[in-house]
């Protein structure tokens, strides 16, 4: 049994952390740069993001590694360094949450970014050996369990899924969709089929992130949360609101005041993590964590 699902069950973790490709445009990250990239070439800038994170109550550390499957790495030329960069991550992370009492590193998969059989290429053989060399490197960095999220395609979950059991069948897989669709993803799939469909694909812990805004994403939990069978764990990371351009620049709309609201209503819902997803700041981590633990 995973020390941290026992954690997440007792309530001693509740806390999730927040954006990092945003902040990391904050802090210099051009249009279409590789954030991996910075694990081996700015790796101050990844600790202290992810210690600000860390100081202001997040339990669960993200790795920077969204992007870090060699199809995604292979934008940026990189492909040939999937291994080194997932780790150089994992290391971070891992340095950070050791410095913190009872905090936790995420391995961080995001979308491969291709499309599967039959409306692409990509077989569910090639797309679990993609996520699963991916995750070799952030096990060697030490990472304490897979968040396998942004995902709209439920087979390309199932491909992660299996690449997690076939890499590190010990660690614990969390799985999140994004509703961005009219309440659906991208592929048509509804916040109650995923809860159902990512636990019987072996799924410890299930549930949404991104999406469009606080009401949105309290409408996903309300028809999350009476559709999860028993034992599976619910996790839910907003956006801080939607991207507004203010002058030059997009802001996100959403207050730590806002998002405090939403994991209010969450934590009624009977959401076991919430954390944030784009545009928000270690500010709004603290508001979560207040509510969570208030």
């Amino acid at each position: 049994m995973s020390t941290l699902l026992d954690a997440i069950r007792s309530e001693d973790v509740r806390v999730g952390d927040g954006a990092m490709g945003t902040m990391l445009q904050d802090a210099g990250l051009n249009d279409g740069g590789a954030p991996e990239l910075w694990n081996v070439e700015k790796t101050e800038v990844i600790e202290r993001i992810l210690a600000e994170y860390a100081n202001a109550g997040a339990q669960l550390l993200t790795t920077n590694t969204f992007g870090g499957t060699r199809a995604r790495l292979q934008m940026h030329s990189l492909e040939d360094r999937v291994i080194e960069l997932n780790r150089a991550a994992a290391q971070i992370a891992r340095r950070v949450a050791d410095s913190h009492e009872g905090v936790y590193v995420l391995g961080d998969i995001g979308p491969s970014g291709e499309l599967l059989e039959p409306m692409g290429t990509l077989t569910p053989e090639s797309a679990q050996e993609l996520f699963a060399e991916q995750m070799r490197g952030l096990v060697e960095g030490g990472v304490d369990g897979f968040i396998i999220e942004t995902m709209s395609d439920l087979g390309e979950v199932r491909a992660a899924i299996a690449a997690a059991k076939e890499v590190a069948p010990d660690l614990p897989v969390f799985a999140t969709l994004s509703f961005d669709t009219n309440l659906h993803t991208m592929m048509g799939v509804s916040p109650a089929q995923a809860v159902v469909e990512l636990a019987e694909m072996g799924a410890d812990v299930v549930g949404a992130n991104c999406g469009r805004g606080f009401e949105e994403m309290r409408t996903i939990a309300e028809q999350m949360a009476p559709a999860r069978p028993e034992g599976v764990l619910l996790m839910l990371q907003s956006n801080a609101g939607l991207p507004e351009l203010v002058g030059a620049d997009f802001v996100y709309n959403g207050t730590p005041e806002g998002m405090a609201e939403l994991a209010s209503n969450l934590k009624a819902l009977g959401v076991n993590v919430v954390g944030s997803c784009c545009g928000s700041t270690p500010t709004h981590t603290a508001a979560i964590r207040s509510v969570m633990f208030g």
